[in-house]
């Protein structure tokens, strides 16, 4: 089964080493977009990238692809689908549109719908669970907008700028 997904403006494929560029690791060293990413500020270098990378590959549990637009071919973010949990057929599925230049065009949304197919079908999932920042409100949007579901949160369960914020717990389903 191929490890591809393509809709009408972005394909998902398998990130690939030569992608981890300049380019792509300066998302990673954009502390806003970390923090709601990772829920780490911590700049990432373009060799801590390729470590993660390939460490990923050989646990073969985290699964990443590129979202690559349809139109050029350019890279402009990542979906991370893991770790899968085959015993109980579950796993966390985080999107980063990395390129800011990108944000706000309803391309997560588009990359979202595809990562679930390919969780559900290459990886065999049966169930997607995540949770992001109560203020991540365009994330919580996306989620949703790509047959998500709130199933609940966790009061004050992050601490931002030293101020507790709720954990908002979302959830997908094949059907």
């Amino acid at each position: 089964m191929a490890e591809t997904s393509s809709g009408e403006r972005v394909t998902l494929r398998r990130l690939r080493e030569v992608d981890i560029d300049e380019r792509f690791t300066s998302w990673f060293q954009d502390k806003e977009l970390m923090q709601y990413y990772r829920g780490n500020p911590r700049p990432m270098s373009r060799q801590d990238l390729l470590e993660e990378f390939l460490d990923f590959e050989l646990k073969d549990e985290i699964f990443v692809y590129a979202i690559v637009l349809v139109s050029n071919d350019l890279v402009i973010g990542t979906i991370k689908i893991g770790p899968v949990h085959t015993l109980h057929g579950t796993s966390d599925l985080v999107v980063l549109i990395g390129d800011v230049a990108y944000h706000g065009k309803g391309l997560a949304v588009e990359a979202i719908i595809q990562g679930n197919n390919l969780a559900f079908t290459k990886h065999k999932v049966r169930k997607l669970h995540g949770g992001m920042y109560a203020s991540n409100v365009a994330s919580i949007g996306a989620y949703l907008k790509a047959g998500w579901v709130i199933e609940g949160s966790l009061k004050d369960h992050y601490l931002v700028d030293g101020k507790p914020m709720d954990r908002v717990l979302v959830a997908c389903f094949p059907d």
